[in-house]
């Protein structure tokens, strides 16, 4: 599963931010054998500390061990036939079950099933059936059977039920915001804006909201379902589709038969109006769902699977091993995709794009591609066999996407990758630091956090530099082909890479896997009698991180030679000498940027300006523009800002325009006209847009021309810097051509409008227009920009005719069903509090009946 939001505190913090996604701090790119088996379970306490010893605020509270499930029964097979009734958002289904005791000799059977009205529960024998009794409490069925069974006999139930998820009390999370398992999107057709759609989502435990099974990660079963839709519906759900039959009544049934056996919360099913665009793998099927509109740019988007099928297929050594492979775009998802078997979920605003807005979505929508489908080897075809093992499976999805960048596109946008990853955990870890492998939690869902996605992702990234490519594919070949088809746990991804390499490998599984935080290094050098000596720190708080063990490299250049050194840190404070025939031009530690650390290196600005000349990869780069842009009037800086400028890498182009906001130095005028270029012609629109922002930034100066040609650019995101551009100075004539692009469909340009308004309009025209194109926003924009720029621009007009929108805002953040949209609309709020006591004491009442926990920290954030 891949999230385009983790948290709301993540995106709250990353909208306060004047920084970019991707910059990280510069120098910050960004043990028993039994460490890796299960605890013994303790109580929720928090965790002892020693007299005098400061708790940091980023250790969480300890919670209570949530053990891998106990199998009683195995889980082999499931047959459901299904049909929903749209008007009251119910699955009728008949679920055939077939289980057979693990070990223990059982004569009672106990199912997953939340919110069912069970209608009856028989038991199947050759042509033979006999009614069972059970009891059910709305969230467990627990079937007595006729006599104990043994493990070498399987027995098979037959319950007939409805399910009813709209029934089910309301639950979610940061990560999967509903919990409900199965969707209906716009059921009756009322939202024209919406096809109607039908879809589920079973991670963690969603898929007992729409059939009965054993809801847990540790089960297999091969299934088949078949679905009955009215006649023009297209259906899609696991395996292979082995029948299709017209019936009486106008509608069809589709069966779909998976014969190889994967995970309960793997099973998926999506019906509605979708276009099939075909593609084919080695002879097997590769099919893309989509919006009817969008199949012209489908294959844009996906187009690389079948690249990527043979890719990851050769790097493992494992061919992709199901019977097909889809992925459908749907409408309304509670998270970004799902892996589910064969048969890939995504939200559809990550994949579906038209011509005009393709060039703006970089590598994104491509990632997540390669992120879902690697799940199908780590995650599907070999499965962690309890939520605390998570990072077994989105570790290495995370990691893919490293692997498909270097694999496609080179070792910088490889690299790139790495930054922004890295960034993104080092900031979560801000508030928040756990082990990766982790059996406390509060729920499942805490554990789809940036630990197990980034920071995982970053652990096998230092894992792979530290045993060789070789050493880390055949490895990973090995934990695959001897784990098929089961689940998981740390200790055998240990044992497989230590039976690959003969080395005992616990001091790398335990200190990253099984320790919280990471390394605080501070990193000095100087020169002296023909060597240079290299002091290495770790600062980090060793009361409740590890000092930890670092294989690294080391480069010193002299005589603009470099010469690698490979050392290993063990200790908290660390000397290392390293001979050199003269004083070094530049000495850089962790050269390949593999460490996840914060590192605080010392360089002066000549080193730092060899390193950008003499780099050998994009984060090098990045790391000297961005130490030496606060720098920007010296010569020699402006000097190789401007060469970055023209850059073969696109996002070294994009810091180095960047760090030129509100330059000062002595080539003002030539800078500002390369910026102009830049901002005209850079062939990549991200670079393009970030040009404009920064001219933007010369308040003295007078662009607007050129803001006004960039409004008819190809990329909305070019457009919507534009307009950005052209709210803090606008012309005669800006509103009349902003005005004109106010009926715009894409995201970028709309949210850019409702900026100009908010700093430029007064209009009833405008007013309503705030009001009419709140549905088209997305949630993320409502809270970044959208709803706090509606509430500048009530400031802007009588507080009299401020009522429907102040009313809207409450309605929002009392009700939206999405944290992020009832903090947007609080935002707003917030905006028109001052010198208007009702909104306070409104805005007061929405606190106090608050119950997301994290929407309350950020309220407390706030006073």
């Amino acid at each position: 599963m891949k999230y385009p939001i983790f948290g709301i505190l993540s995106l709250v913090l990353a909208c306060q931010l004047e920084a970019p996604a991707q910059a990280v701090k510069s120098g910050k790119p960004t043990s028993s054998k039994a460490a890796t088996h299960k605890k013994t379970e303790q109580p929720d306490t928090p965790p002892a500390a020693t007299v005098g010893v400061v708790v940091p605020s980023w250790l969480p509270p300890t919670h209570s061990v949530k053990p891998a499930a106990t199998i009683l029964y195995d889980l082999l097979d499931t047959k459901l036939d299904v049909r929903f009734d749209w008007n009251k958002q119910w699955l009728l289904g008949t679920a055939v079950l077939t289980v057979r005791p693990h070990f223990y000799p059982q004569n009672q059977l106990l199912l997953d099933a939340k919110g069912f009205e069970v209608k009856s529960v028989k038991l199947l024998n050759g042509n033979k059936e006999k009614n069972l009794n059970y009891t059910y409490d709305k969230k467990k069925l627990t079937i007595n059977l006729d006599r104990a069974y043994s493990r070498t006999e399987p027995c098979q139930v037959r319950i007939q039920y409805v399910a009813k998820p709209n029934e089910l009390e309301a639950g979610g999370s940061a990560a999967i915001t509903q919990d409900k398992g199965l969707y209906f999107v716009n059921p009756l057709g009322t939202d024209k804006t919406k096809p109607r759609q039908i879809w589920t989502q079973g991670e963690t435990e969603g898929s007992s909201c729409w059939f009965p099974t054993i809801d847990k990660p540790n089960q297999r079963m091969t299934q088949e379902i078949s679905l009955t839709v009215e006649g023009t519906l297209k259906t899609l759900s696991n395996g292979l589709l082995v029948g299709s039959k017209k019936n009486s009544d106008g509608t069809r049934t589709d069966t779909w038969k998976q014969s190889l056996p994967h995970a309960p919360y793997l099973a998926m099913l999506a019906v509605g109006n979708f276009a099939v665009v075909s593609d084919t793998w080695r002879g097997k099927s590769v099919e893309y769902y989509v919006d009817p509109q969008y199949s012209s740019t489908a294959k844009a988007v996906f187009g690389n699977t079948p690249e990527m099928l043979d890719f990851f297929s050769k790097k493992l050594g494992v061919d992709f091993p199901w019977e097909k492979y889809a992925q459908v775009a749907v409408h309304d998802f509670v998270s970004g995709a799902m892996e589910n078997t064969t048969a890939v979920t995504f939200e559809q605003s990550l994949v579906q794009f038209t011509a005009r807005e393709l060039p703006d979505v970089g590598y994104d929508a491509e990632s997540t591609v390669a992120h879902e489908l690697f799940h199908h080897w780590f995650g599907d075809y070999v499965t962690s066999e309890s939520w605390a093992n998570l990072p077994l499976n989105e570790s290495f999805a995370d990691y893919s996407e490293l692997l498909w960048a270097e694999h496609k596109y080179g070792a910088d946008a490889a690299a790139l990758v790495q930054q922004e990853k890295m960034g993104r955990y080092l900031e979560e870890a801000q508030s928040k630091r756990e082990p990766l492998i982790r059996y406390q939690y509060a729920q499942n869902e805490d554990m789809f956090d940036r630990h197990s996605y980034d920071k995982g992702g970053r652990v096998l990234h230092m894992l792979r530099k530290y045993v060789g490519d070789e050493a880390f594919f055949t490895a990973l070949n090995r934990y695959l082909t001897q784990n098929k088809f089961s689940a998981s746990e740390i200790a055998k991804l240990r044992i497989a890479f230590e039976e690959t390499t003969g080395e005992d490998l616990m001091w790398f599984f335990d200190q990253w896997f099984m320790k919280r935080g990471h390394p605080e290094l501070k990193v000095t050098h100087s020169f002296a009698n023909g060597q240079v000596s290299l002091r290495v720190q770790q600062l980090q708080d060793s009361t409740f991180t590890p000092i930890y063990r670092l294989p690294v490299g080391v480069t010193v250049w002299a005589n603009n030679q470099p010469t690698e050194h490979r050392i290993v840190i063990t200790r908290a404070d660390q000397t290392f000498r390293l001979p050199s025939s003269q004083r070094p031009a530049l000495v850089k530690f962790d050269s390949d940027a593999q460490l996840l650390a914060e590192i605080e290196e010392e360089r002066s600005q000549e080193e730092l300006l060899y390193q950008f000349s003499h780099a050998r990869n994009y984060l090098q780069k990045y790391e000297a523009i961005d130490r030496l842009r606060t720098k920007g009037a010296d010569l020699a800086v402006s000097s190789m800002l401007r060469a970055a400028l023209n850059d073969n890498f696109w996002a070294v182009r994009q810091t180095a325009v960047e760090a030129l906001r509100r330059y000062k130095g002595p080539e003002g005028e030539s800078v500002r006209k390369e910026l102009q270029r830049v901002a005209a012609s850079d062939k990549k629109s991200q670079v393009r847009a970030t040009a404009l922002t920064t001219l933007s930034a010369f308040t003295n100066e007078n662009y607007s021309s050129l803001y006004l040609t960039a409004l008819n650019d190809s990329s909305y995101k070019v457009v919507g810097a534009a307009i950005q551009a052209l709210a803090k100075t606008p012309t005669a004539d800006s509103q009349e051509k902003i005005t004109a692009l106010q009926e715009t469909k894409s995201q970028e340009v709309l949210s850019a409008i409702s900026a100009y308004f908010s700093l430029n309009g007064s209009s009833t025209e405008q007013y309503q227009w705030f009001l009419r194109r709140l549905p088209d926003v997305s949630e993320a924009d409502l809270y970044r920009s959208y709803l706090p720029n509606f509430a500048t621009f009530m400031l802007r007009i009588p507080p009299i005719e401020r009522e429907k929108g102040i009313q809207k805002l409450e309605s929002l953040a009392r009700n939206a069903p999405n944290s992020i949209v009832r903090l947007g609309a609080y935002r707003g709020l917030s905006i028109l509090a001052t010198g208007m006591p009702t909104i306070k004491t409104v805005m007061q009442d929405i606190r106090s009946k608050e119950k997301d926990e994290q929407v309350k920290a950020y309220y407390a954030l706030m006073q």
